[in-house]
């Protein structure tokens, strides 16, 4: 790689994300032939202590004045504590946004460039306005870019087009197509990738887009559930599903991947998952960027005994538990090199149209493991017929 033209590089891991950061900046380090022994690598020291009350501070050890800087925030690593009044509590999405601004706030407008990198959009849930209440993505952009936040970098978000809320500011929506596929083949080597043996199920209407672009760039069918909803009612904020409704072709005897951006409480997941071995799918796979788990294991563990499902994907963009990792259907695709890829070729001011459409990629992945299965089953006839 060519030495960066735009300003030093300088990496920001806030509370969390210090081994995500850690990797992402062994893989620029080294691919910029730097001695990992010699080099003291881009990462930059800093800390959001807080206050007995719990008000805090951000601090940055060492001048950042002309450096272009990436920080990494992980706005929903539950895992981080601090203490209030002498009680330990856990940091919430608000409290990591809060700490967030702050770092921006001691950078104090002296960098070149400030770019953010936060994989899951921090109340991108919050995209629309349907009734009285607030929209607060578009807050949070509109404030991001108001404190100096040139770019902000994000995975699947909910709703892309909540960057309508920052027009003229850099708003980035990247996807692990590549990288779920990749881990697919990997965990399942003798899985068939033919339109014969496994298709695509979107979960909802608003998973389409995703799922067309793998069926799209697989080759495969795609079906899709819509979710028939009470609205007469809203339970936890939102009208409760009555029942997931199926569209398309008939699953009987095949592989399902069901795409989808998150896992929250996984009710919908397991619901869907349930009706697709209902209808006589094989296998049911799970892609999903974002695993919140929010209401803990047990129901996935008693799925997967079941047989809903065969295993979930999801990246280490955010927060996993021990709990999580230890699962047999639980399977993680690490995006480390991706984000080491996307702020290496940015902070040398270079396109990134093709990291964010790998459909290349994929089709190379595919084809080597179409290869690898027909040259396995050469082998095997050749020594039946011996």
């Amino acid at each position: 790689m060519n030495a960066c033209i735009n300003g030093e590089l300088s990496l920001i891991g806030m509370k969390g994300c210090e081994a995500f950061t850690a990797e992402v900046d062994a893989w620029i380090t080294e691919w910029r032939g730097k001695d990992i022994k010699d080099h003291p690598g881009y990462i930059v020291r800093t800390d959001c202590p807080r206050f007995g009350s719990g008000e805090g501070k951000g601090l940055i050890y060492e001048s950042l004045r002309g450096h272009d800087v990436y920080i990494i925030a992980d706005m929903f690593n539950y895992g981080v504590t601090y203490k209030m009044y002498g009680v330990e509590s856990r940091m919430s999405p608000d409290d990591h946004f809060q700490d967030l601004k702050r770092i921006i706030g001691a950078i104090g407008g002296k960098a070149h460039r400030v770019s953010v990198i936060m994989p899951m959009l921090y109340e991108g849930r919050q995209h629309k306005r349907t009734s009285r209440e607030s929209l607060d993505c578009a807050m949070a952009l509109n404030e991001l870019v108001s404190i100096g936040v040139s770019n902000i970098i994000t995975f699947d978000a909910h709703d892309p087009r909540v960057q309508n809320a920052i027009p003229l500011s850099g708003f980035e929506d990247v996807h692990p197509n590549y990288q779920m596929i990749k881990a697919l083949v990997r965990e399942f080597p003798d899985i068939s990738l033919s339109a014969d043996d496994i298709m695509l199920v979107s979960p909802d209407e608003g998973a389409m887009s995703r799922s067309i672009y793998y069926s799209s760039v697989l080759g495969i069918d795609l079906g899709m559930f819509y979710k028939r909803r009470d609205f007469t009612r809203i339970v936890n904020g939102r009208n409760p599903i009555l029942a997931h409704e199926y569209l398309g072709r008939d699953i009987r005897g095949m592989d399902v991947i069901v795409v989808e951006d998150m896992i929250a409480s996984g009710d919908s997941m397991i619901d869907v998952c349930k009706q697709l071995k209902e209808k006589g799918a094989a296998h049911v796979y799970v892609f999903c960027t974002f695993g919140l788990f929010c209401n803990g294991l047990a129901e996935f563990d008693k799925a997967y005994a079941e047989g809903i499902f065969t295993r979930i994907f999801t990246t280490n963009l955010i927060y996993r538990t021990e709990e999580l990792l230890s699962r047999p259907w639980y399977s993680e695709v690490n995006m480390c090199k991706y984000v080491a890829s996307i702020i290496d070729v940015l902070n040398q001011d270079e396109t990134i149209s093709g990291l964010l459409d790998p459909a290349a990629k994929i089709h190379a992945c595919v084809d080597k493991h179409n290869a690898r299965l027909a040259e396995k089953s050469e082998r095997q006839m050749k020594i039946a017929q011996d």
